[in-house]
């Protein structure tokens, strides 16, 4: 399970790596035939264009689409020379297919924007903003609407608010805790342990619905938008920084408007009582994880002068949060270990280091009590039945878990999968598995047998979670449907007579907003997939050891410690490899050898191609002739199997 605030459960994966995994499964990933049958990507949806390199062709120019843009099948487009718009030859450049229904395939094509040369870092950039449909700014009339709003609450506001009925917490101890480069906190804690050994939870998340009205311009942006997204070297918010880092961010020492979900919670970390309700705050703190780590590991004398009361509060949190996750380890959340990827750029936007992101117990602090809230929130506007947006994750794919179910047997996994499988089957299943390598790499393999989380009007539970009740509740900064639940749920407590209106809307609301994380996630693999290849790029020949991650029937993938991924060809391979698509391993026809996922290797970086942002290895010499005779022990090895606690930090619940 991923651990971490802004990145919960990694079900989603980018269109490469679903187009790698189905090759590995046999299953189908032809592209459409014609570029009418892609949906426009992104909030912008932006039809019949391209990115691509501009090349003089007499008077006039064709240009040849990006990689990214080679599965619309248009080929080279033709610009006549009155629709080259003074675009220069040699340039990337964004071009319109003005007849992309031709069957010929003759397509005729006007440039309608000139993003520079593509060895620029910045070009490469604009050149996934553009694919994936994202704006770095927003519509005038977006900034009309918020140009009046302060940088804090007025104090009259604030004392009005509170005369309507929104409860003043200012004086209740509070902290945030994210990652220090956190510019958009949406939530905020308190704790409070009773006298007879319970807990008093408090979360508060920024009330942005305060702010951003239905029917107005702010709201239909934000909703367009569906979710901020982070890339490799800049964020593109869902809202304006305006409000996203200062008005709606909990701030330190300043009032700010939240939604609070107060919670009692027992010792078996079952969430017995609560309430929701507006609120007004101040936060005393803005911790990072990393400082909650060093405080709660290595409290030196000068903390109780500088924190105060916030470190036994520090302490009570962690013992909650432990007690929160024994519970769900107890009811069978599923937990997958995977890497997520920190890439260090230079001032220039120079990639000089990627490596596995670092994540510690404290990003499991906050990551608790987010679920904590989100399952209460939901059970509650469930069980009153008013429309809401769920966070859904149906039931695994039968076929696909009996498959997984085949792989992993061969890494000690025993007993079956089949029938009416429950979480708790597939974490004891797993418990069996003896190959602590290989684990990750299952992960990847049982996950892709398991349908994707996303947005729901109906509340069909979330099987990863073994929650039968969830929302997305905490992050209204960055997330749409966190923010239309505030709206359903202040129209609740208001007593608008609105659940027709609500009821109307929301099945629109998820699956917009499920397409828009979707795009989202792919545009940020996307981004740190060119600055990955533009790293690798300058390490050229350069010998790495890492582990299989996938077997296709044309070769593996690698993953580095830096969680880098590259292709090996079995054509470049001493040996002629036989894929065994039923057990997911190759075998060398002469040497004997067998290449199974989690195996560790030895690899030297052969080519980077920029372009389609692919990797290339190659086996270290001599790799395969000093392994074959060790063969046997890479897979199906007995052992003793542990359960492991995985950590990550992005993903999505």
């Amino acid at each position: 399970m991923a651990w971490g605030k802004k990145s919960s459960y990694a079900l989603n994966m980018s269109l490469k790596q679903q187009a790698r995994r189905a090759a590995a499964e046999g299953v189908s990933s032809e592209a459409p035939k014609n570029f009418a049958d892609l949906a426009p990507r992104g909030p912008l949806q932006v039809k019949n264009q391209v990115i691509g390199r501009l090349v003089q062709n007499g008077e006039g120019g064709d240009v040849y689409p990006d990689q990214a843009f080679r599965e619309t099948n248009f080929g080279v487009i033709h610009i006549d020379k009155n629709n080259l718009n003074g675009a220069p030859f040699k340039m990337t450049v964004v071009c319109e297919v003005l007849n992309p229904d031709n069957t010929n395939k003759d397509f005729r094509g006007k440039i309608v924007e000139v993003l520079g040369d593509m060895g620029n870092n910045d070009v490469r950039m604009l050149s996934v903003l553009r694919q994936y449909g994202l704006s770095q700014t927003f519509p005038d009339q977006v900034n009309d609407e918020i140009k009046d709003l302060p940088v804090n609450p007025e104090p009259q506001m604030i004392d009005e608010q509170i005369e309507l009925g929104r409860r003043d917490l200012r004086d209740l101890l509070t902290i945030t805790i994210d990652g220090e480069d956190a510019k958009d906190l949406d939530d905020a804690i308190s704790i409070k342990k009773l006298q007879n050994g319970n807990y008093k939870l408090y979360v508060h998340i920024a009330d942005v619905s305060n702010y951003v009205r239905e029917n107005t311009a702010l709201d239909d942006e934000a909703r367009l938008r569906g979710t901020s997204v982070y890339l490799v070297d800049r964020v593109i918010p869902m809202l304006p920084p305006k409000l996203s880092n200062g008005l709606c961010s909990l701030n330190p020492n300043v009032d700010r408007l939240t939604m609070t979900a107060e919670m009692y919670v027992g010792p078996d970390g079952i969430t017995y009582d609560g309430d929701v309700y507006e609120s007004v705050i101040r936060s005393d703190r803005r911790m990072s994880y990393n400082e909650v780590y060093r405080i709660l590991t290595e409290e030196k004398e000068s903390d109780e002068e500088e924190y105060g009361d916030i470190v036994p509060m520090l302490y009570e949190m962690k013992i909650l949060a432990e007690t929160l996750k024994r519970m769900r380890d107890g009811r069978g959340a599923i937990n997958f270990d995977f890497p997520e990827t920190d890439v260090i750029l230079d001032n220039d936007g120079n990639p000089t280091e990627i490596m596995a992101h670092p994540i510690t117990f404290a990003n499991g602090i906050i990551e608790q009590f987010m679920i904590c809230a989100n399952e209460f929130v939901a059970e509650k506007f469930c069980r009153m039945n008013w429309p809401f947006v769920y966070r859904i994750h149906e039931d695994p794919d039968p076929i696909k878990l009996a498959r997984f179910t085949r792989i992993a047997r061969s890494f000690g996994a025993s007993g079956k999968l089949s029938g009416n499988v429950s979480p708790m089957d597939i974490v004891i299943f797993m418990d069996g598995v003896s190959d602590d390598t290989a684990k990750p790499m299952l992960d990847q393999v049982l996950l892709r047998s398991m349908a994707k989380a996303c947005y729901s009007e109906r509340n069909l539970g979330h099987f990863g979670l073994a929650s039968q009740y969830y929302c997305h509740f905490t992050s209204p900064i960055r997330r749409y449907p966190d923010l239309y639940i505030h709206r359903i749920i202040k129209s609740y407590l208001h007593r608008e007579e609105k659940k027709k209106h609500f009821g109307g809307l929301v099945a629109a609301v998820a699956d917009h907003s499920s397409d828009m994380e979707r795009n989202s996630v792919d545009a940020e693999r996307a981004s740190k997939n060119i600055k990955i290849c533009e790293y690798m790029s300058k390490h050229l020949g350069e010998h790495y050891e890492g582990l299989i991650t996938s077997i296709i029937p044309s070769g593996i993938f690698v993953m580095l410690d830096s969680t880098a991924e590259g292709f090996v060809p079995f054509r470049t391979m001493s040996d002629h490899y036989i894929f065994d698509e039923r057990m997911y391993r190759a075998i060398g026809a002469r040497g004997g050898m067998k290449l199974t996922i989690g195996m560790k290797v030895k690899v030297v970086v052969a080519a980077v191609d920029m372009d389609a942002a692919k990797i290339d290895f190659a086996f270290e010499e001599g790799f395969e002739r000093g392994n074959s005779k060790n063969s046997n022990k890479n897979a199906g090895d007995k052992g003793p199997g542990r359960r492991k606690i995985k950590r990550n930090r992005k993903g999505r619940r």
